[in-house]
């Protein structure tokens, strides 16, 4: 099991995607611990080294004794990014982990890049209600809180869905440590960070669920809008657990907001187009361009491969099929061919074609799906 120990307390931590990749820190809700990232890490382990962390009192990590902080709980976050040897990182944080952010973003602005505030506040208006969970379940323990977490983390069609997701955080809530909730509790109860947030530099996207009961956009979001200079908005149709509810909207927004655009397109084109086509097929194209053909293959290469094809809103296994799928529908077979034979190339398999033709039979016809398999067949031969 992936620990550090800071200061005789032990941390979990979970690390996706590639060693020299910039850092990429989530830090979880209240009640949750690093699974609830788990769609967020998937996709963005293709651009960023993920590192997830269960903080304290939560998960695997070690809970201590008295009421915490925010402050406490941030330099949590910042001695396992020590530990890690991780000087500077972009981070997102729902609800707790986004006053955590708030904290980082405000007093160690020379170690954050990026900062994603979720769900979250600056202030909690009613400290009343927090000392009151806080109490509920330090005498009667999680089950005794679970249904109204949860009612206030999803929206009841998601509830009434009973998603595998769902019944994921469920079990969460259920099994994380009394003693750790309440001490955080305690720290949003005692949240009051307003007067900070006209301090913070960092460049910050603000995601607010238009469904939130437990940070609505009025008093919660419009708040780090109207006094972070300059930060950046995205509404979702989502309650409080933005990122669960509505992962596909959640990840677009984060990643418009973290993945910067292509600085020369035509070069990201040429680099993106060797990677799916292979060198031997764009070798050739160069080879065989000529002025009168220069103008059309750049196009293509700057706006298909260049433009379009970096979108991070789909993986390149996903492209693919769409491309079989489209040039098989239309009869476009050299394209089709090609598409085939440099997918078998890299992820893709006999059974994957399978589906998308299987696919093209029923929405674009038998003879094109007929013809499909016998192209497939042969280009992968």
């Amino acid at each position: 099991m992936p620990l550090v120990e800071i200061g005789g307390t032990r941390f979990f931590y979970r690390i996706d995607g590639a060693e020299n990749a910039p850092v990429l820190i989530f830090s979880h809700s209240l009640g949750c611990d690093h699974a609830m990232w788990d769609l967020q890490a998937a996709h963005f382990a293709r651009f960023f080294r993920v590192v997830r962390y269960d903080s304290r009192g939560h998960g695997a990590s070690d809970t201590t004794a008295g009421d915490y902080t925010i402050e406490l709980l941030a330099r949590d976050a910042l001695a396992i990014a020590d530990a890690l040897g991780i000087a500077s990182f972009a981070f997102c944080g729902l609800s707790l982990g986004g006053m955590i952010g708030q904290w980082i973003a405000g007093h160690a602005p020379d170690r954050i890049t990026h900062v994603v505030l979720a769900n979250t506040s600056s202030r909690y208006l009613n400290p009343e209600l927090m000392e009151q969970r806080r109490s509920i379940v330090r005498e009667h323990g999680m089950a005794a809180v679970a249904d109204a977490v949860m009612g206030r983390f999803f929206t009841p069609e998601s509830l009434a869905g009973n998603s595998a997701a769902l019944a994921n955080i469920r079990r969460t809530v259920l099994a994380t440590d009394p003693g750790g909730y309440a001490s955080c509790c305690a720290a949003i109860r005692d949240l009051n960070q307003t007067a900070m947030l006209s301090s913070i530099r960092t460049p910050t996207l603000i995601v607010s669920g238009d469904r939130d009961q437990s940070t609505p956009w009025q008093g919660h979001g419009e708040v780090l809008a109207r006094e972070i200079p300059h930060a950046s908005v995205a509404h979702l149709p989502a309650a409080h657990l933005s990122n669960i509810e509505r992962p596909r909207s959640f990840n677009a927004a984060l990643a418009k907001f973290l993945l910067p655009s292509p600085v020369d397109a035509l070069a990201a084109g040429f680099e993106k187009r060797r990677a799916i086509l292979g060198d031997a097929h764009v070798d050739r194209s160069i080879a065989n361009t000529t002025e009168f053909t220069r103008a059309f293959q750049e196009l293509i290469t700057r706006y298909a491969w260049g433009d379009i094809w970096q979108r991070p809103g789909l993986d390149d296994r996903t492209r693919r099929l769409l491309v079989l799928a489209i040039t098989a529908a239309l009869g476009r077979w050299e394209e089709f061919r090609l598409h085939v034979r440099t997918g078998f190339e890299h992820e893709l398999e006999a059974c994957d074609l399978e589906e998308v033709l299987l696919q093209v039979a029923i929405y674009a016809g038998v003879p094109a799906a007929n013809t499909g398999f016998t192209n497939a067949a042969e280009a992968m031969k």
